[in-house]
């Protein structure tokens, strides 16, 4: 594994789960970091991702520099070949090499405009720092995808123990227009795996056919949440016409009596969550919510030591 952005990033699914499970068992490894610096790069905010990237490292010795891009840093030109005699003060391409020499993993996390389909789903930022970097490179959520969400999600999954389980992706109501990038990653990466998966969602809702290719799809939410072991849960904005809140439907929202329909399922989201708009406070405190955000410090983890065990190597053969 050289970066980690996507799941197709990832030789073996199941097996990097695998390995998260027994790293949660003993976490602490300090020597395999030992010296090595991780460097968190964030264009927006974060609470999760923050954290558990941070406490991932030290549990794998390293240093961890962090910095808030949008408030802490120049304003950086993403074009090649601007004249840079306005606003930008650093190229990406100077940014990211300088930063590569003080980091030996760089974390990026940025976030879709959702203005212009287009240039989010070419990943600007996350493709300019892959481009650039002479480190390997973590996506802590990018425009489109948020692959360690993802595979903390198939964590707590597989921790519940139930063989090839019913999992269903249900879209939830929200007062603002959100990004895609938590449930194309979830699609992404449930789909690797032994479990059938049902989509539902209202008319007008559908994503890009690169992540629901290969899922069922229901847009009658009661029907699709009969016999569900999981319920995951998420709000998104309309892939067309790109960014837009169509509907902010109700009926929508996740209730116990909507939980009653399915196989004594368990409610998943990535937080945070509004409460009582995409499911109500009975749903949510008696759900794996806090579990997945523990499970977000080992998939983190997991990630980091693979990508310093790769180094070492290629060290080693030199």
């Amino acid at each position: 594994m050289k970066n980690f952005t996507s799941v197709n990033d990832v030789s073996n699914v199941p097996d990097l789960v695998d390995q998260a499970i027994e790293i949660k068992k003993n976490p602490i490894n300090l020597s395999i970091g030992s010296g090595k610096t991780l460097g968190l790069l964030f264009f927006n905010p974060s609470l999760r991702t923050r954290l558990s990237s941070q406490k991932a490292a030290y549990n794998l010795g390293m240093n961890v520099i962090t910095l808030n891009v949008d408030k802490e840093g120049w304003k950086i030109e993403f074009e090649d070949g601007a004249i840079m005699d306005q606003g930008s003060q650093e190229h990406i391409r100077d940014a990211v090499e300088v930063i590569s020499q003080y980091c030996d993993i760089l974390g990026v996390r940025t976030f879709a405009g959702l203005q212009n389909r287009e240039e989010d789903y070419q990943e600007k930022v996350l493709s300019s720092f892959i481009t650039h970097a002479t480190v390997p490179v973590v996506s802590l959520e990018s425009a489109t995808l948020h692959p360690l969400q993802s595979l903390a999600d198939l964590v707590t999954i597989r921790e519940q123990g139930i063989v090839r389980p019913k999992v269903v992706v249900s879209w939830a109501p929200h007062p603002r227009a959100l990004p895609q990038a938590v449930v194309n990653s979830f699609l992404e990466w449930i789909t690797k795996t032994d479990t059938q998966v049902v989509l539902t969602h209202p008319e007008g809702y559908e994503l890009s056919e690169k992540y629901t290719q290969d899922v069922a799809i229901n847009k009658n939410q009661d029907q699709a949440l009969q016999g569900a072991d999981f319920v995951y849960v998420k709000n998104w904005s309309a892939y067309e016409p790109y960014g837009k809140k169509i509907s902010a439907d109700s009926s929508w929202t996740i209730t116990k009596e909507k939980m009653a329909l399915t196989n004594h399922g368990r409610f998943m989201h990535c937080l945070p969550i509004r409460r009582n708009v995409i499911a109500t406070d009975a749903v949510i405190n008696e759900s794996l919510v806090i579990k997945q955000a523990e499970n977000r410090v080992y998939s983190a983890q997991t990630v980091f030591k693979t990508l310093l065990e790769a180094q070492h190597e290629v060290i080693e053969s030199h």
